[in-house]
C-alpha cells in the first residue's frame, strides 16, 4: 500500500519509485540516464537540446556523475540492464517480459527474433511505430482510452497483438478532435516499418505482416535477456 503522503525532505537525490495501481511512475529521463542511452521515451523532446541524457550523459544521483562508480560490469549486471532497458522501452511488467520469452523460446527459430517479434507486435507500439502518438506511453493512453480499432471493433487493451492483414484505425470522433490535429500533415512526413502501410489521406493503417529478419535489426543485445531468463 503507498502512503497517502510521502515525505521527500532530505531524499532529494534519491531516486523515488512509487507503485500506483501496478504502474511504475518515475521521472521520465531519469530512466534513460539510468539505462546510459536514449530510450526514446518523450517523444520530440528525446531529438532536442532538451534531451537529458545529452545533457547529463551520466546517471542520476549525487555519487552519477563520478568517473569510477562500483558495480555493474558483472555479466549478470550486464544481463540484469538489458533487461531492465527493454521493460522501459516498451513499458512492461516483469510478468509481461517472462512470459513473451517463455513463449519466443518454445517456438521454432532465433528465441531472440521471436521476442523482438511479440514484442513489436503490441497494439501500442503498432501505433507508435505508425507514428500517430510521439511515444510509447501516449500510444498507450490512446488504446486504454478506447481511441483505437482494429477490423472496426474496439480495443481497448494496450497488449494485443495484432496479426497479419488486421486494419487499424482511429474512432470517428477521435480523428475530429484535437488529439489528432495536423496529424495528416505531419505524417507525410514520416516513413513507416515495411511491415505497416498507411493510407495516405486518412488515418488508417493495415499490417502486412509481422517483423522478420532485417525488419528487427541488431537482435545481439537480446542474447543477454536469454541468457538472464535461462539461468
Amino acid at each position: 500500500m503507498v502512503a497517502d503522503h510521502v515525505k521527500l525532505e532530505g531524499y532529494k537525490n534519491l531516486e523515488i519509485l512509487i507503485f500506483i495501481m501496478g504502474r511504475l511512475i518515475t521521472a521520465t529521463c531519469r530512466q534513460c540516464r539510468r539505462s546510459g542511452e536514449k530510450l526514446f521515451l518523450k517523444g520530440d523532446r528525446c531529438f532536442s537540446a532538451k534531451c537529458a541524457v545529452a545533457k547529463r550523459a551520466y546517471p542520476p544521483g549525487a555519487q552519477g556523475n563520478k568517473k569510477t562508480r562500483r558495480g555493474g560490469n558483472s555479466e549478470f549486471g550486464r544481463q540484469l540492464a538489458q533487461k531492465q532497458k527493454v521493460k522501459k522501452i516498451y513499458g512492461i511488467f516483469e510478468k509481461q517480459l517472462k512470459n513473451y520469452f517463455d513463449e519466443a523460446q518454445a517456438q521454432k527459430g532465433d528465441t531472440r527474433e521471436n521476442l523482438v517479434t511479440k514484442l513489436e507486435s503490441r497494439l501500442d507500439n503498432v501505433i507508435f511505430r505508425l507514428g500517430w502518438m510521439k511515444s510509447r506511453s501516449s500510444a498507450r493512453q490512446l488504446v486504454n482510452h478506447g481511441h483505437v480499432l482494429v477490423n472496426n471493433r474496439p480495443v481497448d487493451v494496450p497488449s494485443f497483438r495484432v496479426k497479419k492483414g488486421d486494419v487499424i484505425t482511429l474512432r470517428e470522433r477521435t480523428i475530429k478532435s484535437k488529439l489528432t490535429e495536423n496529424l495528416l500533415e505531419s505524417l507525410k512526413k514520416y516513413e513507416a516499418p515495411v511491415w505497416l502501410v498507411q493510407e495516405s489521406d486518412s488515418l488508417s493503417a493495415k499490417v502486412l505482416g509481422l517483423p522478420e529478419g532485417e525488419d528487427l535489426g541488431d537482435v545481439s543485445a537480446l542474447g543477454l535477456i536469454v541468457e538472464f531468463y535461462s539461468r
